[in-house]
């Protein structure tokens, strides 16, 4: 049996040039894939990047790519609208495929991704959320569910940067642009994934940039049956990243929960009953982690670390967000 499988990366985009295809070709972090194609509508495109990152073949259609016999995985990083329809075709082509976040432009779309992989049992699709493997949150993840900090309470997320470029895929709502889609997802994740529930009901409000008509400030509250967790994201403000997890008896803080270096240590706090420890990280590629995992997965016939059924809910979650953002009031997560 094989022990590497062969990638292929449909799109050229900057979160695929600058995080996913370095981070394929790092070892130790990924040693179950191997990049052999890329595709872009535009063939210069294609071949530049390929060229770059010593690609072998460049394809000049994402048609085409798919059509190839040569590859197994297809990593879809194209614009939210589109992650649906080619996740689509990638099954129908035969291909496994992670598709970055979030995974559809709503829940419905979502569920109709996981029917189409109902019929492709053989093969793998998940979202590419590759915050949970990163070992900063398998550590917070442990320190709650060990009761380190008491009965986890609330959690607090922020996350912002800054980009009102009128060409940013970011800017377009048709394309499912907005930093909600962009950045407040791994709010509604990370709180998923610590208290390992869903949100019952909750409340958001998200404040539109009137020349591009997306969401550039969103803050919202999802009440769990456990607790709260709250969350601020913003694309037009300062860059910056923290979440706070409280607990009963001690919190935990996160200072780079979300794009942490791949060079250098990142650091956490754990803080019970006045005394507070710091704890550092190795560096490492959660990228690279996340597409080992995955392959491995593949290469076992075990079920992928995140199933579609998380990404359904998560988008069922931020689908209450946006109405509670239009009726101003609580919204039921369903």
């Amino acid at each position: 049996m094989t022990t590497r499988l062969r990638w292929g990366i449909l799109g050229t985009a900057t979160i695929a040039r600058e995080a996913v295809i370095p981070a394929l070709r790092k070892a130790p972090y990924c040693q179950h894939a191997e990049i052999v194609a890329i595709a872009s509508r535009q063939s210069d495109q294609a071949r530049e990047v390929a060229k770059q990152f010593e690609i072998p073949k460049a394809h000049g259609s994402y048609e085409s790519l798919l059509d190839d016999p040569d590859i197994d995985v297809v990593y879809l990083p194209l614009p939210n609208h589109l992650h649906v329809p080619y996740a689509i075709r990638a099954l129908e082509a035969g291909k496994h495929v992670l598709c970055e976040k979030p995974i559809g432009l709503s829940a419905a779309e979502a569920e109709q991704l996981m029917e189409a992989a109902s019929l492709h049992p053989h093969l793998k699709v998940m979202e590419a959320f590759m915050y949970r493997f990163h070992p900063q949150w398998q550590w917070a993840r442990q320190m709650v569910e060990e009761g380190r900090i008491g009965t986890l309470r609330t959690i607090h997320t922020f996350f912002s940067f800054y980009e009102d470029n009128p060409v940013s895929i970011l800017n377009h709502p048709e394309w499912g642009g907005g930093g909600l889609m962009d950045i407040g997802c791994y709010a509604l994740s990370l709180s998923r994934f610590l208290f390992r529930a869903e949100p019952e009901r909750v409340m958001g409000i998200l404040e539109e940039d009137s020349r591009f008509g997306v969401d550039r400030l969103t803050s919202g509250i999802l009440r769990f049956a456990a607790g709260t967790s709250t969350f601020t994201c913003a694309t037009q403000l300062a860059p910056y990243e923290r979440v706070q997890v409280l607990g009963t008896k001690g919190r935990l803080e996160l200072e780079t929960p979300f794009i942490p270096p791949t060079d250098q240590p990142c650091r956490a706090w754990l803080e019970i009953e006045e005394t507070l420890e710091e704890i550092r990280f190795d560096p490492c590629d959660h990228y690279g982690i996340q597409a080992d995992l995955f392959s491995r997965a593949i290469l076992d016939d075990t079920p992928v670390p995140t199933p579609l059924a998380d990404a359904v809910a998560n988008m069922k979650a931020i689908d209450a967000i946006v109405r509670s953002g239009k009726t101003q009031q609580w919204e039921t997560v369903r």
